[in-house]
């Protein structure tokens, strides 16, 4: 939550009617008491870790015999030897392995080591080490591996490299050097270093496209950084591109102009020298940036723009921003037209199926529709947004699906005698959350080919669920695959507090275990990169704010991390947002992710299929978050009420508000 909504006289008189009440349940129900270390043993880890974070070995070395014998013993031998890991010896590094084998820590210190021996070229003792690396979902390492790996063909090697550099978003050592060795052998086209530049450029990733393109011509890269910076400059002091290098350096300059200022980029496009001198490949890139800027601003010409490059020419990442485009201007023949150019892999992930068998049933025959069906077909179910949509389109209603066989006693004991989960959950309770995090995940998903089974899975799941550690039962059960528990995907912590709340303002419960789910997790002591806190993610300004306008006294900051305290002050804003956007729960779930101001600004335009516009919400993260939220919400609905749901009923239209409907009077704070 980052912004504070309208509030009107009527929603305070609604919300200060529960205060009294629920501040004498404040008083009554202490907050659930989050783990504190208290042996020893505990103290010694959180100082090793703090030694870790600023790189002291000399304090690693004096507090490891300490750890001795500790449950997360071999998390601190791991920090230990991880910051010497440039200078251990390799007989060192093995006898860590042999003594922690088959734990994360022996995976992670082998994928640690392996970019050392990578980086060092030391080839050999890669190749011994890399067959036994479990984890395999370091890029750096396996593109590392591509060079090193000479039993297979180098042509095989040098197409799996464009995949792994390209989706790479730091500028690091492995791909880079792996491109390298492929552009010497003449094995990788020069075409993927500009592509890999033209994506740095349109991201702002300035380190990025001057390593790329680095790799081609050293003296380029003053050239490029200062595209980077400035390349209205750059482009003022070209008048011709006839060489195929400066075409592609004028490509760049219009890419990064396009991502910054997409006006500024549409008149530079436009001038006929580079009308005439950029090959259509090039300029379709360009165009394709500013239709995906012009989308992001919700401009009624996006899709105009776009049509300027060659479908054919453009990347996946600027088709789905076509899409996106196509779908708020109606053109449902642009859309079908949009995701059949985009790869299979795009094209066959849940969101653009969705749109598709929508294009296609616009499209009103016999095969059209039936074709539609099929897709439909693939994509229902009860799990997310689109499937929710998919499943209703066919005419079912979301349902919760029939629990699992009860676990037996040996799956049971089978998960709590798990030496790895067993650490994760006690890293986690101590306070190391994100170390037992990558503990927890490791076991379940990366330890054994393909993961754990459906039924370890739901008794691991089970195991969070039993020591109130919320978001691993969720995200455990959440991986299953035939065998589905709402129970542990949707839980319902502190269902008294936040159903009597709820209910007692005038909010769907389903909604705010939804948004709850989805911001914390149920975690109490959350705290966002901004500085959000709390189950319902509250920043410290907002519940003043709030504590003071629904007349909690006496409210301190430093509260929000008390469960009730931050239901009472979270549901009461969320009241506040949703009273602010006539009853939209798409709206207030978007102002409450990203600000009330930034969705007034947003359903500006045309009247809107709700699912159309949250489709185009500009933010990644909130237009994610809102589909969750929603989509979590119906689920929970079948749960509380027993009964089936449709989460089409939560969508109303979105558009401006409507003249008839008085806005909020009083002050809004950003």
């Amino acid at each position: 939550m980052r912004s504070l909504p309208n509030l009107t006289l009527s929603m305070l008189s609604a919300i200060k009617g529960v205060v009294a009440a629920a501040m004498t349940c404040l008083a009554l129900t202490p907050a659930l008491a989050q783990p504190t270390p208290q042996a020893a043993g505990d103290r010694v880890l959180l100082d090793m870790r703090q030694a870790f974070q600023a790189g002291n070995r000399q304090r690693l070395a004096q507090l490891l015999p300490q750890a001795t014998g500790h449950p997360l013993e071999p998390l601190a031998a791991y920090w230990e030897i991880n910051a010497r890991l440039d200078s251990a010896p390799p007989h060192e590094i093995r006898a860590f392995l042999r003594r922690w084998e088959g734990s994360f820590y022996e995976d992670r210190l082998r994928n640690d080591w392996l970019i050392e021996l990578g980086k060092a070229r030391d080839w050999s003792t890669f190749m011994e080490e890399w067959p036994l690396l479990r984890m395999r979902t370091d890029r750096d390492v396996a593109c590392f591996a591509l060079i090193a790996d000479h039993r297979r063909p180098m042509e095989d090697r040098a197409r799996e490299l464009p995949a792994l550099w390209l989706a790479q978003t730091r500028a690091d050592d492995g791909c880079a050097m792996a491109a390298e060795h492929f552009l010497a052998s003449g094995h990788l086209p020069r075409e993927v270093v500009w592509r890999r530049a033209r994506f740095a450029m349109e991201r702002n990733q300035g380190a990025i496209a001057t390593q790329a393109v680095g790799l081609l011509d050293p003296s380029l890269v003053s050239t490029v950084s200062g595209i980077h910076s400035a390349p209205e400059r750059y482009l003022d002091e070209k008048v011709t591109a006839i060489r195929p290098r400066t075409k592609e350096l004028v490509t760049l300059a219009l890419i990064r102009l396009s991502a910054r200022d997409p006006q500024a980029g549409l008149t530079e496009a436009s001038k006929a020298r580079w009308r005439t001198q950029l090959t259509p490949e090039e300029q379709s890139w360009v165009w394709g940036v500013i239709g995906w800027r012009m989308t992001q601003r919700l401009s009624p010409d996006a899709l105009t723009h776009f049509n300027n490059a060659q479908l054919h020419h453009l990347p996946d990442e600027h088709l789905v921003w076509r899409t996106r485009a196509a779908l708020r201007a109606g053109a449902w023949d642009e859309v079908y037209r949009s995701i059949m150019a985009m790869s299979d892999t795009v094209r066959n992930d849940v969101t653009w199926t969705y749109w598709l068998a929508r294009a296609l049933w616009t499209q009103n025959t016999d095969i059209s529709r039936r074709e539609a069906v099929e897709l439909f077909e693939r994509i229902a179910g009860t799990g997310g947004f689109y499937e929710q949509l998919a499943l209703e389109a066919l005419g079912r209603p979301v349902a919760t699906p029939p629990f699992p066989e009860p676990l037996t006693l040996d799956e049971v004991a089978a998960a709590r005698s798990h030496p790895g989960l067993i650490r994760g959950l006690y890293a986690i309770q101590m306070g190391l959350r994100t170390e037992g995090v990558r503990e927890w995940h490791h076991t379940i998903a990366l330890n054994t080919p393909g993961g754990k089974s459906d039924r370890a899975l739901l008794a691991a799941a089970d195991f969070a669920c039993s020591r109130q550690v919320w978001d691993r039962c969720i995200n455990t059960s959440k991986r299953t695959r035939t065998e589905v528990d709402h129970r542990q995907r949707f839980p319902m912590p502190f269902e008294q507090q936040v159903i009597t709340r709820s209910r007692d303002i005038g909010l769907d419960p389903a909604y705010v275990f939804g948004l709850i789910r989805q911001e914390s997790r149920f975690i109490m002591d959350a705290r966002s990169h901004v500085g959000a806190q709390g189950l319902m993610q509250i920043m410290p300004d907002t519940a003043s704010w709030t504590a003071q306008r629904i007349g909690l006294r006496g409210f301190r900051p430093e509260q929000i991390n008390d469960r009730d305290t931050n239901i009472l002050i979270g549901t009461a804003y969320l009241k506040m947002a949703l009273d602010n956007f006539e009853g939209s729960s798409p709206l207030a779930a978007a102002a409450y992710n990203a600000g009330a101001s930034r969705a007034r600004n947003w359903r500006n335009g045309p009247v809107l299929e709700a699912a159309i516009w949250i489709e185009n919400i500009p933010f990644d993260e909130t237009r994610d978050y809102v589909k969750r939220v929603l989509a979590n919400a119906t689920n929970y609905a079948a749960l509380i009420t027993g009964e089936p749901q449709h989460l089409t009923s939560r969508l109303p239209a979105v558009g401006p508000r409507e003249t008839s409907v008085q806005a909020p009077n009083s002050v809004t704070r950003q």
